[in-house]
């Protein structure tokens, strides 16, 4: 198909966003230059506002529009329990099961050699330094099972022993090499419920 430059511009644009291929990039861009002048400018607004009044936790590094997220500032959760995450997505797929009641710690990425992605370039330091502070029983690993997710566990694990806490691990009920923000809600519930010692 012969396109126009600013299509095919738009549609690489957009299959860059995570979990969009080709096709799917080439929908939504038609979709998207179908939109009137009104709807588009709205879309584009919102785009905008969420990126200038969304900012991290400064907490656990969730996603907010508040001073402190909603988790971090809700008094009815557990603050003893930390439920690591790689991303946002994966604690916002855990919400949805609504069974975990604890805290969060985003680390924004995993340990990753091959991508020079090392402990320092992910919020594993703050992690530690929440702990060092006291107050935590239990510290829940819920990397995703892959090789790069059980290497961050097993650095977790490592860097959280000086400390006389709980470190357990999601159970093993997923399915290896699956990303957390995939997987359905009530085996991601039993997968938390049923978690071991890391």
């Amino acid at each position: 198909m012969d396109v126009s430059s600013k299509v095919k511009l738009l549609i690489d644009e957009i299959s860059k966003l995570p979990g969009i291929g080709p096709k799917t990039a080439e929908r939504i861009s038609l979709y998207l230059i179908s939109m009137d002048e009104q709807a588009i400018d709205e879309f584009i607004n919102i785009v905008r506002d969420a990126k200038e009044s969304i900012h991290l936790c400064p907490v656990c590094f969730n996603i907010t529009e508040e001073t402190v997220c909603n988790i971090c500032s809700n008094a009815n959760r557990d603050h003893s329990i930390i439920c690591v995450v790689e991303e946002v997505g994966d604690l916002f797929a855990i919400e949805k099961g609504g069974e975990y009641s604890g805290v969060y710690h985003v680390l924004h990425g995993r340990i990753d050699p091959l991508n020079h992605i090392s402990p320092e370039d992910i919020k594993i330091r703050e992690l530690v330094k929440r702990v060092s502070e006291g107050g935590i029983k239990e510290v829940i690993i819920a990397t995703n099972p892959n090789f790069n997710g059980d290497l961050t566990a097993t650095y977790l694990k490592k860097v959280l022993t000086p400390y006389d806490i709980k470190v357990t691990r999601i159970a093993t009920g997923l399915p290896k090499g699956v990303e957390i923000d995939f997987v359905d809600s009530v085996t991601l519930s039993l997968a938390i419920k049923e978690r071991k010692e890391a």
